[in-house]
């Protein structure tokens, strides 16, 4: 439907929508600043919201019947000033260590309950204006409302932003049924986004609890449970005695950003097949491209890394890379036995194999391992077609959640058109 607009400060909107400042819009409330140490998820009388969870934790909409907020730890521990939040409420995060300062998040489904404002968050609440339940969540987490945040933050290592400064902000308020369609319409998008979270993340669970029971545990040659029909004990192995291990290249920094291509860590991190997508380029003589090649079945391990637990982090090369190396921060496993490409995908990342890697790991400023550790890195080998099955099995578990995790995203991007169109109020519902 072709609506009639009105070029407004925060740009095309419709001619029946209100504008108001922040400052005509809320009463801003009182907050704590008690550190996470005084929080626990374990149980209490009063609920608190800290700001690091506004950015990681909850959406726009903080569901207070669905989503797990921590509790203080006494509430005793709240000064006299402390105001209780109620639904309708909306809390920024004052601080960041990027642009996702001034985050916010709406109260929805407290009722009764108990909850404050914590750490570094400006709680607030309406004193003018009618809106639906959920809409000021969506509103000022939209980029029609964070585009006017933005040039008011400070700071260079960590981002933070004044209830003062942003008090001139614009908060459009669009007829109350208006909203309530916006506000539905999103909502459906977001119920469906909850349900394919709970799916990934049960697939996940469920193949980290096969990687338990599937692979051999400390002490034990045979895993807890076995493909039907294989009964023999697992092979014990060193993986220098199953082939050879190589130190990537150093790169200088005027050979970075153009010759060949090369992988680095973030082609690794999170995988267990090396991302060909998103590689590197650097310059390399044709010695060092023969020397450093990667063949289809190598495995690339992490070597050093400024986190510990990405130490050892091993990723599969899928396919013959052609001119291409990997960087000083890697180490090349050549397979020279045979092992099944799908099994050596998982067989890294089992929790006996990281043991080791990690009681290895030194822990300087930058973590590392070395090549003798991989070398003497023990592991266990069944039967050829035991690993084959094994490998498929858990191939085949990466594929469904591969699935749902790009139905999350697909929706995901849904939802951003979604609020794009509708919160700006270029196409109005019918």
């Amino acid at each position: 439907m072709v609506r009639e607009m009105k070029h407004t400060e925060i740009g095309e909107i419709p001619v029946e929508w209100k504008l108001q400042t922040f400052e005509e819009t809320f009463s801003v409330l009182s907050n704590n600043t008690l550190p996470r140490a005084d929080l626990n998820d374990h149980g209490g009388t009063v609920r608190n919201v800290h700001y690091g969870d506004i950015l990681t934790r909850f959406g726009e909409v903080l569901d207070c019947e669905k989503d797990e907020v921590p509790y203080l730890n006494a509430p005793s521990l709240l000064a006299a000033s402390a105001q209780g939040l109620q639904d309708g409420d909306v809390i920024l995060a004052d601080t960041a260590e990027d642009d996702t300062v001034g985050k916010a998040t709406e109260i929805y489904g407290l009722g009764k309950g108990k909850m404050v404002a914590g750490l570094h968050t400006i709680p607030c609440r309406v004193k003018k204006g009618a809106f639906a339940p959920k809409w000021l969540g969506y509103y000022m987490n939209s980029p029609i409302y964070h585009t006017q945040v933005l040039p008011y933050v400070t700071g260079i290592k960590v981002s933070s932003i004044a209830k003062r400064a942003i008090s001139e902000t614009l908060i459009a308020v669009p007829p109350l049924e208006e909203q309530r369609a916006i506000v539905s319409a999103i909502s459906e998008v977001d119920r469906l986004l909850a349900e394919l979270k709970k799916v990934v993340s049960k697939l996940w669970s469920f193949k980290r609890g096969c990687l338990y029971l599937m692979f051999p545990q400390e002490g034990s040659d045979i895993p807890q449970v076995r493909e039907p029909g294989y009964h023999e004990p697992w092979e014990q192995r060193k993986l220098g005695e199953l082939g050879t291990l190589k130190n990537g290249m150093n790169f200088s920094k005027d050979a970075m950003g153009h010759g060949y291509a090369f992988v680095n860590l973030q082609n690794i991190f999170g995988n267990n097949v090396v991302d060909v997508q998103n590689l590197g380029l650097a310059e390399a003589s044709e010695k060092q491209l023969i020397e450093y090649s990667l063949l289809k079945g190598d495995v690339l391990f992490v070597r050093s890394s400024v986190k510990l637990e990405g130490i050892g982090e091993a990723a599969l090369v899928p396919e013959n890379l052609k001119d291409t190396t990997y960087s000083g921060f890697i180490i090349r496993f050549r397979d020279g036995y045979g092992l099944n490409d799908n099994f050596k995908r998982y067989v890294f990342g089992t929790k006996k194999v990281r043991g080791q890697i990690m009681a290895q790991a030194t822990n300087s400023a930058n973590k590392n391992i070395s090549q003798t550790v991989l070398e003497n890195l023990t592991f266990d080998i069944p039967s050829c077609e035991e690993q084959k099955k094994i490998g498929e099995y858990f191939k085949h578990l990466d594929h469904l959640i591969t699935l749902h995790q790009q139905k999350f995203d697909k929706y995901t991007q849904i939802k951003k058109a979604m609020m794009s169109e509708l919160i700006t109020g270029k196409i109005k519902l019918a």
